[in-house]
């Protein structure tokens, strides 16, 4: 698929999911040309329209791991192709703690997928490299692997950042380094946008990493300490600093509905949903084996957990759609809240002076959905104005 070619004008009906009213998306040339008003009435009939979704950490999805040798440009390929179909119409391959040569070469990979092809070029909004300058200890460090777990080093950073193509946007990092407030100064002075996790900071640390410039907090709740002293500790002060954006990965397995609940209220307007999901995301339910978990389950309920011992997960498993439904069936917020902490925060995190979402001068990047026994079903995903993805159960020849 090609998405670089002149696009004719064109009108896509809908019901605009913040205010349920029936409207009309003009597009000119993949940009949002113009909303008017729809026809009233029948509004059964036609889906709500939105904001295409973004997800800042995507490791892998359907058995395609961003981290595996075996990667090459035709798997990236496919992993767009196949997350469009979740509603997503931009994401961050996410490149995690591993060996110095294994991180340059998912890097590579993810920049020759995107000077090869102009739709994962149009897809993907950067790489997420979420390590290896995180906590060695154990609990905060996580799954990643402590053998390749390293301080903040700006000049192997900037090594990869040029083998990436420039294309690392954010970097998951603790400052719990001696040389992570210089590392985090040089950047965001590049442009590189530094988020605190797989951390166990002191607040002091962290107060100090959001002065040098460090604006998120990643999937924040995880990758952390079983046990915390109730306060202070660095999730608190993270819920506590006013500048700092939160992710959260809202499948109901990694927090309780009564953690994102808090969250929410802690972070509104700073909070986006992510996935975080692995390889065995968009996989059928049944027993495999993972490279860091060993044995796993996975669960009709999208739960992903380590066979030997049940009550341990062994990542995502789950869309970023998933997500949002389960923001919405746990009461924790709207459908528009839910949506746009998908998809309107985090393209306004990455360039908060950008326009996106239902406006005009905003890129057509839309989903079509229908709600369906209090869920949301994909009907058409469309990228710059062009249908990327279109559900065989819906038919209509009006977009």
């Amino acid at each position: 698929m090609d998405i670089n070619y002149i696009m004719r004008k064109q009108s896509v009906k809908g019901i605009d999911y913040q205010s349920g009213k029936s409207i009309n998306v003009i597009i000119d040339n993949g940009i949002i040309e113009n909303i008017r008003p729809g026809k009233t009435g029948g509004s059964a009939d036609i889906p709500y329209i939105a904001p295409g979704l973004i997800d800042f950490q995507v490791n892998g999805y359907m058995g395609i791991d961003f981290n595996n040798k075996t990667l090459n440009p035709e798997l990236v390929k496919n992993t767009t192709e196949n997350l469009w179909k979740t509603g997503i119409t931009k994401y961050f391959p996410t490149v995690v703690t591993n060996s110095t040569d294994q991180i340059s070469y998912s890097l590579s990979v993810i920049n020759k997928a995107c000077s090869t092809f102009s739709d994962v070029e149009q897809s993907i909004g950067g790489i997420h490299l979420e390590g290896p300058f995180i906590s060695s200890v154990e609990g905060p460090r996580g799954a990643h692997n402590a053998n390749f777990v390293t301080a903040p080093d700006w000049t192997q950073f900037k090594k990869w950042q040029k083998i990436s193509g420039n294309r690392i946007e954010i970097i998951t990092m603790s400052p719990e380094w001696h040389q992570a407030l210089d590392f985090i100064k040089k950047c965001v002075k590049n442009g590189v946008n530094v988020s605190i996790g797989h951390t166990s900071a002191t607040p002091q640390q962290i107060k100090d990493a959001v002065s040098a410039g460090a604006g998120m907090s990643t999937h924040l709740g995880n990758g952390a300490h079983l046990m915390l002293p109730r306060h202070p500790n660095y999730i608190w002060e993270q819920l506590a600093q006013d500048d700092l954006w939160a992710t959260v990965i809202s499948d109901g397995f990694h927090l309780p509905d009564s953690v994102l609940k808090v969250m929410y209220r802690a972070k509104s307007g700073k909070m986006i949903l992510i996935s975080d999901c692995t390889k065995f995301a968009g996989m059928p339910a049944g027993s495999y084996h993972s490279k860091i978990g060993g044995n796993v389950i996975l669960s009709e309920s999208g739960r992903l957990y380590m066979a030997e011992k049940p009550e341990l997960l062994a990542g995502s498993a789950v869309s970023l759609m998933f997500c949002v439904n389960n923001m919405l069936y746990a009461g924790i917020c709207s459908l528009p809240q839910a949506w746009d902490m998908a998809s309107v925060l985090p393209a306004h995190f990455i360039e908060p002076d950008s326009i996106y979402g239902l406006q005009k001068g905003s890129v057509a990047d839309l989903v079509l959905f229908r709600l369906i026994d209090k869920k949301i079903k994909v009907l058409k995903t469309i990228k710059n104005g062009r249908i990327v993805y279109e559900n065989p159960e819906f038919i209509d020849s009006d977009i």
